[in-house]
């Protein structure tokens, strides 16, 4: 199919043509022709919508599914026209299954699954057996399989002596570790962000000292045996200082944030809706404001969907009982947009498409002519808004439902494959 894509203004720093708007003609899944007008043949498929804006496809470096084990939740397919909904080329799929991504076989079997679709996945292995911080799993067959990298998902490695093989092995096998951090005795019953909110509530809440004390404790061992660790999801104020820090220092590692924690603070926890319980937890206004800075600065390296679907029996409880999670593949960019503003476009972009590919050592996409196409397109005047009819996921457990957000996805281009909303 030949698509030709009319007056988009190219957002991407590292390409001749950033800031400028431009048709873009691409055929067989190549970018053939980049120029400031090219005029339409017959056959060919034209995008075109007022403010349209095209980028390298972007990345998401931290999403899971239901498959195998809880397909009620979401399976591959439905992961996958959720990313492709909301704009990414790419993913990286992390294990919150049963049985765990902790062997070859479950790694064979994701990318079997997901060969030859709009979107990529890649996925990453668990660290230790079962994701449950025990022992070591078999990291280097994962990695021959090809696993990316290796993640135990939200479960913060508590043994020191753990992480610290962890990083030596990875390190061995030239792979890394992306390690949640969380103090797992600070937080023991925890329900939101510790603070006067919580307090309010009557919730125990979970002190960013929890996150701080764990990052801390990863960073010194990774100075101390080198190697290299990313932290998928970081959400203090506190935490961003000792992140810059450590890169200051030369130490090898990166982070992300979720979208939503550039969006919300905990006081709209107050009304007792689930879906806005999350791990990392929505923080206060401080941290939030150190975050945005945090990806402006590029101290953030990436922008993460964090997206976890979960089922209506674990998010309609009591809330003291809801499991944490929320989707995030569909509404990532315009809650990111609604948090770090039109005029932060550039570092959204960087924190979607350079960053997640130069930390898993991908080679990086380019709009330019003879190019491979992996592309998403995109508006910042348009609006985004969730509804029961277009939601891509199996499951229902976001906030956003029927919100007016700023910005919208057009669609995506990967090579020969492409998906428009």
């Amino acid at each position: 199919m030949t698509i030709l894509i009319k007056q988009a203004r190219v957002v991407s720093e590292q390409s001749e043509h950033h800031g400028k708007t431009v048709d873009l003609l691409i055929d067989g899944g190549q970018i053939i022709a980049i120029k400031k007008s090219i005029p339409l043949a017959a056959g060919v498929k034209v995008i075109e919508a007022e403010g349209l804006c095209v980028s390298e496809g972007w990345f998401d470096l931290q999403a899971v599914s239901g498959e195998p084990g809880f397909e009620y939740r979401e399976t591959l397919d439905t992961l996958i026209k959720s990313a492709a909904v909301g704009g990414f080329t790419a993913l990286c799929l992390h294990s919150n299954n049963q049985p765990a991504i902790d062997n070859k076989a479950q790694i064979e079997y994701l990318l079997g699954k997901t060969k030859n679709k709009v979107v990529d996945v890649f996925p990453a292995g668990t660290i230790t057996v079962g994701g449950k911080g025990k022992d070591l799993s078999e990291m280097y067959d994962m990695k021959q399989a090809g696993a990316i990298a290796f993640s135990d998902y939200k479960h913060g490695l508590q043994d020191s002596g753990m992480v610290l093989r962890a990083l030596q092995y990875s390190m061995g096998i030239n792979s890394f570790i992306m390690a949640h951090c969380q103090d797992e005795s600070l937080t023991h019953g925890a329900q939101m962000n510790e603070g006067e909110t919580a307090t309010g509530l009557g919730l125990k809440g979970m002190p960013a000292l929890a996150e701080e004390i764990m990052l801390e404790r990863n960073l010194s061992l990774l100075e101390y045996c080198g190697g290299k660790m990313h932290v998928p999801s970081i959400s203090s104020k506190g935490s961003v200082e000792l992140i810059r820090k450590a890169k200051s220092a030369g130490l090898n590692v990166t982070c992300g944030v979720a979208a939503v924690n550039l969006f919300l603070e905990d006081t709209v926890l107050k009304e007792f809706d689930s879906n806005y319980k999350i791990n990392p937890p929505l923080r206060s206004k401080k941290d939030l404001l150190a975050l945005r800075n945090a990806v402006e600065n590029g101290t953030i390296d990436v922008i993460i969907s964090d997206h976890c679907p979960l089922d209506t029996e674990a998010k309609e409880l009591e809330f003291d009982l809801a499991e944490f999670g929320m989707l995030g593949l569909q509404t990532a960019f315009p809650i990111a947009l609604e948090g770090l503003k039109e005029k932060n476009i550039n570092a959204i972009v960087r924190a979607l498409t350079t960053g997640p590919r130069t930390i898993l050592g991908l080679e990086q996409q380019s709009i330019s002519e003879n190019q491979s196409a992996n592309l998403t397109l995109f508006t910042l005047s348009g609006k985004t808004v969730l509804t029961e009819k277009n939601n891509a996921s199996k499951s229902v457990n976001s906030p956003f439902f029927d919100q007016e957000l700023s910005g919208s996805v057009i669609g995506i281009i990967n090579g020969a494959k492409s998906h428009f909303n």
